[in-house]
């Protein structure tokens, strides 16, 4: 997607195959703000008001080899940070649905720990939308996490998660995420470790 009118139309397209404006948001790793705009905008409308960078990394999350590779960075920025290569670091990988999934997965099997699923509440429909802990995958009481993604927009399901776990018992370590646009160093105590910080200059 190259232009304001392109998202426009693909967040419209999204809607219209039933993704909530959380799914949106996630699927087009924008904010719930940025989504409720483009969704309000007719094709050619004006400029947007709000103040948001749409980050497309497609080439990369559509190839499993290269998404091997992102792992890999991020167990490197990790233990670098942490001065020790000693593993494993957690004994859970969190993935966020949707985009963390993929990465936690690979994660996980590089670090030999179990994998855990979160659901946000901003993509759960009901009329008190809570997120959850997948029942499919590995629980999280009495376990030290660390929590994946792919970008962080506005810190708000990160701060929901760290929440989430630690009210369930578990003791989060860390957030990894590739994308960083906030430029938050840790969320209620929990440190971000990201491989990019994007900032927008106006």
């Amino acid at each position: 997607m190259s232009s304001l009118d392109d998202l426009i139309a693909r967040a419209k397209v999204l809607l219209s195959e039933g993704h909530s404006p959380g799914q949106i948001a996630d699927e087009l790793s924008l904010s719930m703000e940025t989504v409720t705009w483009l969704l309000t905008q007719a094709k050619g409308g004006a400029a947007a008001p709000t103040k948001d960078v749409h980050i497309d990394w497609t080439a990369v999350s559509s190839q499993a080899p290269l998404l091997d590779g992102i792992a890999q960075m991020l167990l490197n920025r990790y233990y670098s940070a942490q001065k020790t290569d000693e593993s494993p670091a957690a004994d859970v990988i969190v993935g966020i649905a949707l985009s963390g999934i993929p990465l936690a997965t690979v994660i996980s099997v590089q670090e030999a720990a179990k994998l855990a699923i979160y659901h946000p509440a901003k993509q759960n429909a009901s009329e008190h939308p809570v997120g959850s802990i997948s029942g499919n995958f590995a629980q999280i009481a009495d376990e030290r996490c660390i929590i994946v993604d792919d970008v962080i927009t506005s810190g708000n399901t990160m701060r929901e998660v760290v929440k989430y776990l630690k009210k369930h018992g578990a003791t989060p370590v860390a957030i990894w995420v590739i994308f960083d646009k906030r430029g938050i160093r840790d969320i209620d105590g929990v440190p971000l470790y990201s491989l990019f910080k994007i900032s927008r200059i106006d």
